[in-house]
C-alpha cells in the first residue's frame, strides 16, 4: 500500500530484475555481427568527418565542422577542433577495444582486462551479476594494455559542460 515497505519492494524487484539478466547464447553469430556493426559505425563516423571538414558553406549546419562558426540549430552547440580531435580519439579508443588491442578494465582484476573482440567473437551466456562481480568475464581476461580512466577523462574534458554523451549522440 505505501510507506517504507513499498520502497523496499521496489528495491527487491530491482535486484530480481538485475539477477534475471542471464541470456543464453542462441545465435552466436548475432554477437559477432554486433561487433562488425560497431566497427562499421566507427568507419562511417570517420567518413562523416571527412565530408564535414570538406564543407565550405556555413548555412544552418545540423552538424557543423570546426571551420563553420555558429551554433547548430539542432543542439545549440558549436563544434571546435578540440571536440573533433577528442571524437577521433574516442573512435580510436573504441576501435582498439573492439579489436582487442586495448583491454576493458574490470575492478576485480587490476593486472588483466577484458578482451572485447573475444567477448563478441567467442560468445558465452551473459549473466549480468556474474559479469559485474567477475566470474563471467574470466574467459575473456588477458594481460596487455588496459584502458585507464585517465585516458577516457582526457577525452571527456574536451566536450565541456555538454559532456561526451551529448556529443556522441549528436555525432552519430
Amino acid at each position: 500500500s505505501g510507506g517504507m515497505l513499498s520502497s523496499e519492494w521496489r528495491i527487491a524487484d530491482f535486484i530480481s530484475l538485475v539477477h534475471l539478466v542471464n541470456w543464453p547464447v542462441v545465435e552466436p553469430e548475432r554477437r559477432q555481427a554486433a561487433r562488425r556493426h560497431l566497427m562499421e559505425m566507427i568507419r562511417l563516423s570517420r567518413e562523416d568527418w571527412k565530408a564535414i571538414r570538406a564543407e565550405t558553406d556555413n548555412d544552418r549546419e545540423w552538424l557543423p565542422g570546426p571551420q563553420q562558426k555558429g551554433a547548430s540549430p539542432l543542439t545549440g552547440l558549436e563544434v571546435g577542433e578540440a571536440q573533433v580531435q577528442a571524437w577521433h580519439a574516442a573512435l580510436d579508443m573504441a576501435e582498439d577495444l573492439l579489436e582487442g588491442r586495448t583491454l576493458l578494465p574490470h575492478f576485480r582484476f587490476a593486472d588483466k582486462g577484458i578482451n572485447m573482440k573475444r567477448f563478441f567473437d567467442e560468445p558465452k551466456p551473459f549473466d549480468l551479476v556474474l559479469s559485474i562481480t567477475g566470474p563471467a568475464v574470466a574467459p575473456y581476461l588477458e594481460s596487455g594494455k588496459i584502458l585507464t580512466s585517465e585516458e577516457f577523462d582526457q577525452i571527456q574534458r574536451q566536450f565541456g559542460g555538454a559532456g561526451f554523451l551529448t556529443f556522441a549522440l549528436w555525432f552519430n
